[in-house]
């Protein structure tokens, strides 16, 4: 049995949860999410809580409750507060701007490298060095803060490129000549 999937989902004041037949539908002040629901977990509202409950006592039931009840409470999360990342540039003229929902980078190639805003997903530039990535999804997030560090990882050599913000990086001896 899931030791997270015990613990019921406290919905907090303006979200709204509905739970369909396959899916169920969070909504709050900064947006919408569904997420479909899997057979072998029963979810029920209650109050201001979200319940879970297994339908088997088989591993998959077990594992998916918990997982079920993660992702409701992430959705929960995302659409009351919202959640960013935020990254920073490193290099001698390394730089970023935004134009429109459109964040231009200058990163060391021959050309600037544009990357579209997904829908949900709004970008910030503070100063040319740090870009922070938002929006109620975890997950898309997530993913496209790690689409805009592999335009450019950050080597071991010098540092330079695009990390995470507090990201440490491996620095590596260059050659040791005579």
């Amino acid at each position: 049995m899931s030791k997270v999937g015990k613990v019921p989902v406290t919905i907090p004041s303006g979200v709204t949860v509905t739970v369909g037949d396959e899916s169920i539908t969070v909504k709050g002040p900064k947006g919408e999410q569904t997420l479909p629901t899997h057979p072998s977990v029963s979810v029920v509202v209650n109050d201001n809580q979200v319940v879970f409950q297994p339908n088997d006592q088989d591993k998959v039931a077990r594992a998916m409750f918990g997982t079920m009840r993660a992702l409701v409470a992430n959705m929960i999360t995302g659409v009351s507060d919202g959640y960013s990342k935020r990254l920073e540039i490193q290099g001698v003229g390394y730089r970023a701007q935004l134009q429109g929902t459109k964040l231009v980078l200058n990163i060391g190639f021959c050309h600037s490298v544009d990357i579209e805003a997904p829908e949900g997903i709004e970008f910030k530039v503070p100063d040319p060095t740090h870009i922070e990535v938002s929006g109620s999804s975890k997950q898309l997030v997530g993913q496209t803060a790690a689409v805009i560090r592999a335009v450019r990882k950050p080597e071991p050599y010098k540092g330079k490129g695009i990390r995470y913000e507090g990201e440490q990086v491996r620095r590596k001896a260059g050659k040791s000549g005579k």
